[in-house]
């Protein structure tokens, strides 16, 4: 690659936002810079430096300037008529601009010009306008029919892989097939608990290492809001479908303080229609037979036991206090408390492994027996302390993380696990996904819900981001809790105050 500076000017805009994110998926931050009409993003360029635009192909949205030693300049306009296509998008420029990165580059990133977490998502809505427009021609077509006509679309219009384009379409059908549409009045449930043993190289997340006491203060509140949401609930005529308790760790409080927060959830709630209940036990090490015991007991149908990896000297390396005879007795205790389905999560791209640390990794997972494997590829967050030591991790040995999935998911295939969600992170190694895999039905329908954002989350505890679902709209609005957890303990007031208006839609 070329280590010289790539400035990009967009006309007719000054929301540069969806073009950076594209432009960081081929680039490094110093190798690069963009800007706007209204220079938002980046600064403008010396225009002493960079000579006058010659004009591209007749009707590009983008023209190629001549280039000094040190710079070349690209310069797309996103206000021509021709930069729209027939559904009124702008990804002409965006598909012209993913050519000229991968030209500059060399790299053809797979997912092509989408950056959103989301594809499988939006491979639904192509569906959905392909099937109004066969409905107008009366046409029938099967779903193997819909799928393609939606796959040549991603192909075309987002210059997606093949590959990933059928991945995408063969989620969809899935997910439509094993978790059906979300009722009408039905809601998820998300409960976060902010703690872990220790907080891992990579973790952005609300994760706090404290004592017993602090930990025993937030549960105060947490149960306080439960308590208000479960009447509010009631009141709404709402059902929950699914619960998941997520964090940090919920399985790092000790047994009494799991026993009484469980309790609170059951008097709270009326689980009668739910259909799963999660609970993440992430960190092998905060796992006993009392605490799965508990879970168990208080309908508890599934948990994460998520060991990321199974060598050791990366699991020192990345935080993680745990060994990985800690992971198979926490794989154990869990078969014999008699839940009934386990998942477990990989990280391909973890600092100083290589291609046959992943894949061994993968063979112990399926070998301990889990239903449920979550496949992920390393994102250096903004929050991590990953971030600070190196902040352009994700752009080294991207072919290597591609490879390291591509084998997982032919490897799981063949033991008789199928991808049933998929969803996508900025700044992960190689631009892949995160993608979950299971036997059977062992599917996650809390999993499947968030990503296609077709019904409300009601989520409690710090950290956690309610999200209201208007299908008239197909909008969802969000209601966040701060994520201190010091500071949701002092305004647990105000928390509840926010979901009665802005969930609920409650007056005092």
């Amino acid at each position: 690659m070329s280590e010289r500076i790539l400035d990009i000017e967009i006309r007719g805009t000054g929301n540069l936002n969806q073009y950076e994110e594209l432009v960081k998926v081929f680039l490094q931050p110093a190798q690069y810079r963009i800007h706007g009409e209204e220079t938002e993003g980046g600064a403008e360029a010396d225009p002493s430096m960079v000579p006058a635009a010659v004009p591209g192909p007749e009707n590009s949205p983008a023209a190629v300037v001549q280039e000094d030693p040190d710079v070349r300049r690209l310069v797309y306009d996103v206000s021509l008529d021709e930069a729209k296509d027939k559904a009124g998008d702008r990804y002409v420029v965006i598909r012209q601009m993913y050519e000229d990165l991968a030209a500059w580059t060399g790299k053809r990133p797979k997912w092509g010009v989408l950056t959103g977490i989301r594809p499988v998502k939006l491979a639904g809505e192509i569906e959905e306008r392909l099937d109004a427009q066969s409905e107008e021609r009366s046409e029938e077509r099967s779903e193997e029919e819909r799928a393609s006509a939606a796959e040549l679309l991603l192909q075309r219009q987002y210059l997606l892989h093949p590959h990933k384009a059928r991945l995408a379409t063969e989620i969809l059908h899935r997910q439509r097939r094993l978790a059906g549409q979300p009722p009408e009045d039905s809601l998820s449930l998300y409960i976060g608990i902010p703690f872990c043993p220790t907080r891992c190289l990579y973790c952005s997340f609300t994760s706090n290492q404290v004592s017993g006491e602090e930990i025993r203060r937030y549960m105060t509140a947490l149960e306080k809001e439960i308590r208000w949401a479960g009447e509010a609930v009631k009141k709404a005529g709402l059902r929950v479908e699914s619960v998941y308790m997520g964090g940090g760790t919920p399985t790092t409080p000790e047994p009494e303080l799991l026993e009484e927060l469980l309790g609170t959830v059951d008097e709270a709630f009326d689980f009668a229609g739910c259909r799963e209940y999660t609970v993440e036990a992430g960190r092998p090490d905060t796992i006993t037979a009392e605490k799965l015991e508990i879970l168990r007991n208080h309908g508890v149908d599934r948990i994460s036991i998520n060991p990321q990896s199974m060598q050791q000297r990366t699991l020192d390396l990345i935080g993680r206090k745990h060994t990985t005879e800690d992971v198979r007795r926490a794989f154990a205790l869990a078969k014999e408390a008699g839940l009934s389905s386990i998942n477990a999560d990989l990280i391909a791209g973890l600092p100083g492994e290589d291609y046959g640390d992943f894949t061994d990794s993968l063979e112990q997972m399926i070998g301990l027996g889990t239903d449920n494997i979550t496949l992920h590829t390393l994102a250096v967050k903004r929050a991590s302390r990953l971030k600070e030591r190196d902040e352009n991790f994700h752009y080294r040995d991207e072919e290597l993380r591609e490879k390291m999935l591509a084998y997982a998911g032919e490897r799981l295939r063949r033991e008789g696990f199928l991808p049933y969600y998929l969803y996508r992170q900025k700044h992960t190694s190689g631009n892949t996904e995160n993608i979950g895999f299971c036997r059977e039905d062992r599917i996650s329908i809390y999993n499947i819900r968030i990503m296609e954002e077709h019904q409300s989350i009601l989520a409690l505890g710090a950290g956690g981001i309610s999200k209201v679902w208007f299908p008239e709209q197909n909008r969802l609005e969000r209601v966040p809790n701060v994520s201190n957890y010091e500071i949701y303990i002092d305004r647990i007031d105000d928390m509840i105050d926010r979901k009665r208006k802005g969930f609920f839609g409650q007056e005092e």
